[in-house]
């Protein structure tokens, strides 16, 4: 369900490009505007973004995911202006791209680096998802509209590889305008809205508008 490495190489810049753009876009008010993160504002999403491709960058793995090292990021840089902000991870990306260039196509199907449950290719993905998925967060936070570009593809596959690794299922995806997605092998076929789908697995939307239960929700597994 991971998306292949050439897709996920090349999504990851556009999709960071475009984070950047959007902070870059903001008031500084917006900054201390709430999330759908609990306890987070605006600045702490872009903080935790940024944070996680700067340590990225920077070697710093041990602990990326966890809850400590997610709130480190998230606060590290509250005060900070949209335009610093911006300039940072736009300092940070060529470097990432090029770190992640490094990796062949063995080293993407064996182990991350931080989980050894899964592989490096969809830790890698995380990267992607992370910054659509926190994207749409300040969009919905500052009224915009949301993005349903590519990024929103590799939120659907990213959900549905965790997911499977919960042992949710079995299910077939069959949202509109998406990838069919199977499941532990496919099964009763989930329609709807992907995006939708995508904040009703991540506990940011309702999964009873989806014929589902909170089961999906991918962080209470």
């Amino acid at each position: 369900m991971t998306l292949d490495r050439s897709t996920v190489l090349d999504g990851i810049p556009v999709e960071l490009a475009a984070f950047g753009g959007l902070v870059r876009s903001l008031e500084v008010p917006q900054l201390a505007l709430p999330t759908r993160c609990s306890g987070w504002t605006v600045s702490h999403v872009a903080g935790h973004v940024i944070g996680t491709v700067v340590d990225v960058t920077q070697g710093r793995l041990d602990g990326q995911g966890t809850a400590e090292v997610t709130q480190r990021q998230a606060t590290e840089r509250v005060g900070q202006s949209p335009r610093d902000l911006a300039d940072e991870l736009a300092g940070a990306v060529p470097a990432l791209t090029a770190l992640l260039e490094t990796l062949s196509e063995e080293m993407w199907d064996g182990p991350s680096f931080t989980d050894p449950h899964h592989t490096l290719g969809f830790a890698v993905e995380a990267i992607w998802f992370d910054a659509y998925l926190h994207g749409e967060d300040i969009r919905a936070a500052i009224g915009a509209p949301p993005s349903r570009g590519p990024g929103l593809r590799c939120a659907v596959h990213h959900v549905a590889a965790y997911l499977a690794h919960q042992g949710w299922g079995p299910a077939t995806l069959a949202l509109a305008g998406a990838d069919a997605v199977d499941i532990a092998g496919g099964g009763t076929p989930i329609t709807g809205d992907p995006l939708d789908f995508v904040l009703a697995a991540t506990g940011r939307g309702n999964p009873a508008a989806l014929g589902l239960d909170d089961t999906v929700n991918v962080y209470s597994g």
